[in-house]
């Protein structure tokens, strides 16, 4: 539920707010990969590229089925393809 609720906080309140609100939970949830993908969106969303890499493999190792797991490497990968190697973002014009 606190999940659900964090996607509305992070439409009205941004992504930092949402991610204070279910990062307490992960003693409860860090078994479970949506925890994991939706922490790796609001990092993600921060800018916070490596720290959402990490969440997003925390992700893909947890999900129960494959089409799970081929929904997060989609985002890992967008994310990947939008942060150089170096790990700073890439500055679009």
């Amino acid at each position: 539920m606190t999940l659900n609720r964090a996607v509305a906080v992070s439409k009205v309140a941004g992504p930092a707010d949402a991610l204070a609100m279910i990062e307490p939970l992960e003693g409860s949830l860090g078994g479970y990969f949506q925890f994991h993908g939706s922490r790796g969106a609001y990092l993600s969303q921060l800018g916070r590229n490596p720290e959402a890499r990490e969440a997003f493999g925390q992700a893909i190792a947890l999900a129960n089925t494959a089409a799970e797991a081929a929904h997060i490497r989609r985002r890992l990968g967008q994310l990947q393809a939008e942060t150089p190697p170096s790990g700073d973002a890439v500055t679009r014009p």
